[in-house]
């Protein structure tokens, strides 16, 4: 099914079109139950025979996927590029300038500017004056232009009672528009005072001439501002971004104007940061309460060593997979840090219990790895395991949380393999040459 919306209607109708004239338009496509290729192909497709054909429009898709506009903020791209600024147009000469250099972006597919500033319009001076002498003011010569050229449907009563079958009718007043072909005829339509009786024309009242005018002017916190939408031909928005980023570093923006990235790479930016302060914040309080468990400064400190080759996998498994990090992967290393650590406890607990029985350190953490290598691999490949059909995504919609499972399973099985050799390694060195100290100042008491 194809819906097409061409132009705008001036009347109520344009609350709900996101077009911002006669020359916008906006075409939804909805596609059959089944279809073996993604919506991501069929728009690929589109944009390349619009190109084509008809290379003098500028195009812009998106999904159109409620999720998307959730988590884009409401704005139809999950880059947007907002110049704030009063002065019009010298925002908009800066937003072209920024979006001309971001079409040529490596992982960009689609840039547009909504607004335009030379859309034909035509300016009213009202001659007070003259206005006064027939008893009209400005407010009253808008009104009947308005109600003249759209109605403005404010007519008292604004409904009509058929007294026949009693439906009820709304009740409008326009001039004929088929009796406005020039500048000419919009310059006699009758003007008349509220309380008037003599009508004139609008020509003998105000002095007309064309103009350019903004389609729209869109705000931001109240200030004015020119936005550039900017979509991703892949799913890498975060290197997409940055490159953004550059290029508004390295532009000459006037003093007057401010440039904010907004839309979802905004919200992907927020999240980023909550969940590195997050996952520090974790590491230190883990770290604590192993100290207090153990009292021990330096065993927490070995057991959290098997943190950084599980972040080691996750990001190798990434790469290879050619998934980004995103906020899924990211609570995918939170479940990884977790699991890494139990296993370094068991390891760790277990060498401590065999050393207080007296066992020597090298002998007690070889035991350990022994022992303890069975509870440590069940874990992680039971997890693994559990985690390969959600890596898959084979169903539809599990595109999602694949991230997540990837890198559980990257940094799982990287931090299984060197968690036996690098935590044993690192206790031996610093309970090792502790216990040879012990031994040493031992002997030269006794001598």
């Amino acid at each position: 099914m194809i819906v097409s919306n061409i132009g705008i209607t001036p009347d109520f109708s344009a609350i709900y079109t996101s077009n911002s004239g006669q020359h916008t338009a906006f075409v939804q496509v909805s596609l059959k139950k089944g279809h073996s290729k993604s919506s991501f192909v069929y728009m690929d497709l589109v944009r390349a025979k619009l190109r084509d054909d008809l290379p003098e429009l500028t195009t812009y898709f998106q999904t159109g996927g409620l999720v998307d506009a959730v988590v884009n903020l409401g704005l139809p791209a999950p880059i947007d590029i907002q110049v704030e600024g009063n002065n019009l147009k010298e925002a908009y000469a800066t937003a072209s300038s920024l979006a001309s250099q971001i079409r040529n972006l490596k992982g960009v597919s689609d840039v547009l500017i909504p607004q335009d500033l030379d859309y034909p319009g035509l300016e009213l001076d009202v001659n007070r004056e003259m206005a006064g002498r027939l008893g009209l003011d400005s407010s009253e010569i808008v009104d009947n232009v308005i109600t003249a050229l759209t109605s403005n449907g404010m007519i008292a009563p604004s409904y009509y009672v058929d007294p026949k079958n009693g439906n009820n009718y709304l009740l409008t007043v326009q001039f004929p528009t088929a009796d406005i072909k020039s500048l000419t005829d919009f310059e006699q339509i009758p003007i008349r005072a509220r309380n008037g009786t003599v009508a004139t024309n609008l020509g003998a009242v105000t002095s007309i001439r064309p103009i350019q005018t903004p389609t729209e002017v869109d705000h931001y916190q109240i200030e004015r501002e020119i936005d550039v939408y900017v979509s991703p031909s892949g799913e890498d928005m975060g290197g997409l971004s940055r490159r953004v980023d550059r290029v508004i570093a390295g532009a000459k923006i006037p003093d007057d104007l401010r440039v904010t990235l907004r839309g979802s790479v905004e919200g992907m930016r927020r999240s980023f940061f909550s969940f590195g302060i997050g996952l520090i914040l974790s590491v230190i309080l883990v770290y604590l309460i192993l100290m207090a468990q153990f009292a021990s400064f330096t065993d927490p400190f070995i057991i959290l060593l098997a943190i950084p080759p599980g972040i080691m996998g996750v990001i190798l498994f990434l790469l290879v997979t050619h998934t980004t990090l995103n906020v899924m992967s990211l609570m995918g290393v939170v479940m990884m840090t977790g699991i890494v650590v139990s296993n370094s406890i068991l390891i760790v607990e277990f060498t401590r219990n065999l050393r207080k029985e007296g066992m020597p350190v090298e002998e007690a953490v070889a035991m350990a790895c022994r022992v303890r290598l069975r509870p440590v691999l069940m874990t992680s490949l039971a997890t693994i395991l559990g985690m390969v059909p959600m890596a898959l995504a084979i169903k539809e919609g599990s595109e999602l949380h694949a991230p997540l499972a990837r890198a559980v399973i990257g940094g799982l099985s990287v931090s299984v393999i060197l968690t036996v050799f690098v935590v044993p390694a690192a206790y031996l060195i610093v309970h090792g040459n502790r216990a040879r100290r012990q031994a040493e100042h031992l002997e030269g008491e006794q001598a």
